[in-house]
């Protein structure tokens, strides 16, 4: 893959698989020459719904995913996802209050922070290709806790017009705290198993088309295994002649 794009600076490609649950059959896959998957998400959970053949889905993915378009994206298609936000905040990382613990009041369009002041909406603007609602308060100066929440003149808190879906994602999350376990049990055994048949080696082919090539014969093999498993041999030999 070409490595002069940002967030492309491994030489390689990036299998994408989307796993069931049931019978842990991988119903659909992609390799792709993006070094992240934070692009992925709506288009393998749509390659998912479209082969399970359902009006809605519900999927389970990792941090790497997360992606506010991406959700949003999903939300339209019918399909309803959990997965953890990543944790990126500064103000976090330096000791400060974060986002999560300021509250959203929907009835007012504000948030309250940690100090119980009101910080109303401001004004919107749009900032890569989003429309971003902005919120703070005069009150910082005066707040006995503003070395703990900012060193800036006020705390501005920023909410995107559809950040209601990223609440009710967070949401699942906390109702559902093993998830993220069951993603795990389900989508790391299929890659566990064909990196150990294929062993400490690389893909043999070259190029995008060979190597999807390639991984749709690993994929075909595993599905196989598991079928095998699931129904037995024969059981399984007698449906697909049918």
């Amino acid at each position: 893959m070409a490595t002069s794009g940002r967030g492309s600076g491994v030489v390689g490609y990036n299998v994408q698989v989307a796993v069931d649950t049931d019978h842990h059959l991988i119903i659909a896959h992609e390799v792709t020459n993006s070094g992240s998957d934070r692009a992925q998400l709506a288009n393998m959970t749509m390659q998912a719904k479209a082969v399970l053949k359902t009006e809605t889905l519900e999927a389970v993915a990792d941090r790497g995913y997360f992606s506010s378009p991406e959700i949003l994206a999903c939300h339209e298609a019918g399909i309803t996802v959990t997965l953890p936000k990543p944790m990126t905040s500064g103000a976090k990382s330096d000791g400060r209050f974060g986002k999560q613990d300021f509250v959203y009041l929907p009835e007012e369009d504000a948030y309250r922070c940690p100090a119980g002041e009101r910080l109303p909406y401001r004004y919107t603007n749009e900032e890569a290709d989003k429309m971003l609602r902005r919120y703070w308060t005069n009150a910082c100066k005066n707040c006995s806790i503003k070395p703990q929440c900012t060193p800036g003149s006020e705390r501005r808190i920023t909410r995107w017009e559809h950040e209601d879906l990223l609440d009710a994602v967070q949401q699942r999350l906390d109702a559902n705290p093993l998830a993220m376990r069951l993603r795990r049990e389900t989508v790391e055994h299929p890659f566990g198993t064909m990196k150990a048949r294929m062993g400490a080696t690389h893909f043999l082919t070259k190029t995008l088309p060979r190597v999807a090539s390639e991984m749709a014969l690993s994929v075909l093999a595993y599905n196989l295994t598991r079928a095998m498993n699931i129904l037995g041999i024969r059981p399984l030999i007698a449906a697909l002649a049918a």
